[in-house]
């Protein structure tokens, strides 16, 4: 495979092409945060605090460095004051659903995040999908996924599969950026009161 010359944060980096920025960054040592990215997992680019502001052919954008793939030439600046200030309000909306997460709170102290900017709507999930992709891609066994759209959107478990599958796994749990107790607590409610069918047409589970 051939390899791809660019610059982030004013290093030269070479690195093999099919890269994504996110993994050429981490090469050199440059951390960009990200709360949806797992190494065995698809690029899936929910959560958006990996975005970058990237050069190329005398235009710049905003991109998300776990989705976008290296360039020839391009040139990627991870920390700006306008991505200081994307990522400091991704984290206070995210704050208001997880306000605990050891995770955001991290990353809220670091970009200063206001805590109390959004009104608390404390479900603790910030639909990463971690639970959802982790699931399909490699347990194949596609036992939680999302429901609804829009501002209703939420993950769920199916009892008819999660009743066979789950308690002998759990191997979703540890990657919840907000709570392994959420994801028991989600996975036990889904059990005993299983939701309701979702209408056709609606978008169903899917990712």
């Amino acid at each position: 495979m051939s390899e791809i010359s660019l610059q982030v944060d004013g290093k030269q980096v070479t690195v093999e092409e099919g890269m994504t920025i996110l993994q050429a960054a981490r090469s050199v040592g440059v951390a960009i945060p990200t709360l949806c990215d797992h190494e065995k997992l698809a690029p899936y680019g929910a959560c958006r605090l990996c975005t970058v502001e990237a050069d190329a052919h005398g235009r710049t954008n905003l991109i998300a460095a776990c989705q976008h793939p290296v360039e020839k030439d391009l040139v990627i600046r991870t920390r700006t004051e306008q991505l200081d200030r994307i990522r400091k309000v991704l984290l206070e909306q995210m704050l208001a659903h997880a306000p605990d997460s050891e995770q955001i709170v991290a990353l809220a102290q670091i970009y200063g995040a206001d805590p109390n900017r959004f009104e608390k709507d404390a479900n603790f999930c910030i639909l990463c999908g971690l639970c959802v992709r982790y699931c399909a891609e490699i347990k194949q066994k596609h036992a939680v996924g999302f429901f609804d759209r829009g501002a209703k959107r939420e993950i769920n478990f199916i009892p008819e599969i999660a009743v066979r599958e789950c308690w002998d796994c759990k191997e979703c749990f540890p990657l919840c950026p907000t709570s392994a107790l959420q994801a028991a607590y989600v996975l036990t409610e889904a059990l005993m009161s299983p939701p309701e069918p979702v209408a056709k047409g609606c978008g169903g589970c899917g990712g």
